[in-house]
């Protein structure tokens, strides 16, 4: 049965045209799966999920992941991850494809509306699907997603019914209505580099689209893999952003917005 697979060009380079199409009509592909990226169940032939392939650099694992939560996309990822976790498989249950990803962190975004003083602000809520280890380390040292943000400039958010300050350097990349990128300095000052970017333009409302294009600004929320979870309503993500930021686990930055 043909599977509502989402296959990036990115992946499709990576994997072949065959491959791909032999995904797209159902072969080799999952009914269900766990989510690489929230780690909750899935099924392609009931939802729209993306084809992520881990690459390392003999390596390669095709893992898959509710569109919701992240595009189809290639994600670079140390030889020696997905050797490890190949080898926990072999030698044991077989298990799934999807199961047997790394602890390599992706950047999960949901875009929502947050009120604040009784006006609508156009939110980005940055989760990872992991702990982050500070670059050149073991991770031993813990999750280090929110300590990095801080030295970034990123500040903690004691409440919601403050608006975060803008930090300078950084913009939220906006293409015909769709999010492309969230733009961090470049070093030296220089142009400005990707922090995130989606490999296939993220879709947002037309609610959030009317209320960046006003403001000119995007609310940034960021919180350590686990703290937010996929949230089906704006309700239900506002409640989880309040308990996250409740718990000190919540940073927050103002952007201003770059395109339309």
């Amino acid at each position: 049965m043909p599977r509502m697979l989402d296959v990036s060009e990115d992946v499709r380079a990576e994997i072949g045209d065959a491959e791909a199409d032999r995904l797209l009509v159902g072969d080799n592909a999952p009914g269900s799966y766990d989510c690489t990226s929230c780690r909750t169940p899935g099924d392609s032939e009931q939802e729209r999920t993306s084809t992520v392939l881990f690459v390392g650099d003999e390596t390669a694992v095709l893992a898959f992941a509710h569109a919701s939560c992240i595009p189809s996309q290639v994600v670079q990822v140390a030889e020696e991850q997905l050797q490890g976790a190949v080898r926990s498989i072999t030698a044991g249950d077989r298990g799934e494809p999807e199961r047997i990803v790394p602890e390599q962190a992706v950047l999960g975004i949901t875009s929502g509306l947050v009120l604040i003083d009784d006006e609508l602000h156009p939110a980005l809520v940055v989760e990872p699907t992991g702990a982050i280890a500070r670059p050149g380390t073991d991770g031993r040292d813990g999750d280090q997603f929110l300590q990095l943000l801080r030295e970034q400039g990123f500040q903690p958010v004691p409440r919601m019914e403050q608006v975060p300050e803008v930090l300078h350097g950084w913009s939220i990349l906006l293409a015909m209505g769709q999010l492309h990128a969230v733009l961090q300095p470049g070093t030296g000052g220089g142009t400005p580099v990707a922090w995130w970017q989606a490999h296939a333009p993220l879709q947002v409302t037309e609610g959030w689209r009317t209320a960046a294009n006003k403001s000119q600004t995007v609310l940034v929320y960021a919180a350590p893999a686990g703290s937010i979870g996929q949230q089906p309503r704006e309700d239900l993500l506002r409640d989880a952003l309040e308990k996250a930021s409740a718990a000190g686990l919540l940073v927050a930055a103002a952007m201003p917005l770059a395109g339309t």
